[in-house]
């Protein structure tokens, strides 16, 4: 299951995410979301964990709890939707 982590704090690296996850089972990734231009974090990022029952449980138990002074929101991640590239050049 993928899971989105928001309200992050901006100093939290994806290790820290990652063993933030790793007491409830095992986290096959963690990403902290940065900006490309600056690489500051963008306050946000996604734990994925194999077994649906951990991940459900790490939700449960890491939801609206305070991390580094923030209260951080913790839910199942959505699908991205499917956006149109966007087109440079001419139109033809």
């Amino acid at each position: 299951m993928n899971i989105y982590i928001g309200n992050l704090p901006y100093t939290l690296s994806d290790d820290e995410l990652r063993d933030l996850f790793a007491q409830f089972g095992e986290v096959t990734s963690a990403t902290v979301i940065r900006d490309r231009e600056t690489g500051r974090s963008k306050g946000f990022g996604f734990a994925e964990m194999p077994n649906d029952g951990a991940a459900g449980e790490a939700i449960k138990a890491m939801h609206d709890t305070e991390l580094k002074g923030r209260k951080i929101v913790v839910n199942e991640a959505r699908p991205r939707d499917e956006r149109p590239r966007p087109r440079f050049g001419p139109r033809r």
